[in-house]
């Protein structure tokens, strides 16, 4: 498989930033399967990082190229540094960006599909909610989203990081809130146009009521979601075991 750094320009943030890319490769290295074969638009996974991380952290902290050898798909890895993945009240346009400028340039680069059962979106923690962000609000884009420890009701939390949280979602008397908060958008949609949603979160997670919450959400609204809680925390060792199952849950034509 090829593992690379791309350094692009983006015109929706208006300036350079990097994405780690993961390709599928035919041949076999020595203890790690490649695949059989190749189609000729990859699908692509959109794996996003948490907090404090970068599109560097599944690859450095967990065993994904292995996980992913043998199996024909791309994974995008994108750095949005603490941006909630949001279209920042001061500050950058970074949903715009994942959901809607990313994409293609990803696509004008690497031979990935642009077709939405070909799409999916996945992510830890701050991820984890804008993977559900993502899919909540662009339906039509992608094919199934996934979270891993998520911060699904980050926005009714503005007095966790408080300066953070107003740059980032405005003022809590806004109504720009709301628009980033997933709880309210899965009440809001139409559980026939959705992708398929999965979500985990370990019992010793801090964030376990969280992921609770989406899950109680998802129920009332009739919206289909396969979720699992075991023992873990909010830690890369919970994180490398749980997305293996996390990719053998994605629908792949195999």
């Amino acid at each position: 498989m090829a593992h690379l750094t791309c350094r692009y320009f983006s015109d929706v943030l208006g300036l350079s930033t990097t994405a780690t890319v993961i390709l599928p490769q035919v041949q076999h290295e020595a203890g790690v399967p490649g695949v059989d074969a190749l189609p000729d638009r990859l699908p692509v996974l959109y794996l996003l990082h948490g907090l404090s991380q970068d599109d560097a952290s599944w690859t450095r902290h967990t065993a994904l190229e292995r996980y992913v050898a043998h199996r024909p798909m791309a994974v995008v890895m994108p750095a949005v540094h603490r941006s909630y993945y949001a279209n920042q009240a001061d500050g950058y346009r970074y949903f715009d960006h994942l959901a809607d400028e990313l994409p293609h340039i990803m696509a004008s680069f690497f031979p990935l599909s642009q077709r939405r059962e070909d799409t999916f979106i996945a992510g830890l923690s701050m991820g984890g909610y804008g993977a559900m962000k993502a899919a909540l609000r662009r339906p039509d884009r992608f094919a199934a989203a996934a979270s891993l420890s998520g911060g699904l009701d980050v926005t009714a939390k503005p007095n966790s990081y408080p300066e953070e949280w107003r740059r980032t979602f405005g003022s809590p008397e806004t109504s720009r809130a709301a628009h980033e908060d997933v709880i309210e958008m899965v009440r809001q949609s139409d559980p026939a146009t959705l992708p398929r949603l999965w979500a985990w979160c370990g019992t010793e997670d801090f964030l376990l009521q969280e992921s609770r919450t989406f899950r109680d959400a998802c129920a009332s609204a009739g919206v289909p979601l396969e979720y699992s809680e075991s023992p873990g925390a909010h830690d890369w060792p919970a994180w490398d075991e749980h997305i293996p199952r996390l990719l053998d849950w994605l629908p792949l034509a195999r």
